[in-house]
């Protein structure tokens, strides 16, 4: 098993435990998309509660990677995606939030 596919069982994993169905396909483009990043442990997460974060994953994957306009509509999908991973759970794995966040704005057409 490659180390990728680690990556996905482990996320699928993380997903199945938050209650959360996934379109298994859709899940491993997004989480391709995202490189080297799921490898670092650091950048492998995101910090829920961290404004200066959350704005990176609005800029660089909502508005840049995806070409959404800003707007209260990316705030918005962005708390519904914190409250779906657990405002207490430690773990939210940036390829989760960011397929969450496809899911929620109807982006699926990008991948």
């Amino acid at each position: 098993m490659s180390k990728f596919d680690e990556k996905i069982a482990l996320y699928q994993g993380a997903m199945k435990d938050l209650g959360i169905s996934f379109d298994a396909d859709l899940f491993a483009k997004v989480t391709k998309g995202l490189g080297p990043s799921i490898y670092k442990k650091d950048a492998e997460t995101v910090s829920g509660s961290d404004a200066k974060e959350l704005g990176t994953v609005k800029n660089n994957f909502l508005i840049k990677k995806l070409g959404l306009s800003d707007g209260v509509k990316l705030d918005n999908a962005i708390d519904t995606v914190m409250e779906k991973m657990g405002k207490s759970n430690r773990n939210k794995y940036r390829a989760i939030v960011y397929y969450l966040l496809v899911k929620e704005l109807g982006q699926e057409s990008k991948y």
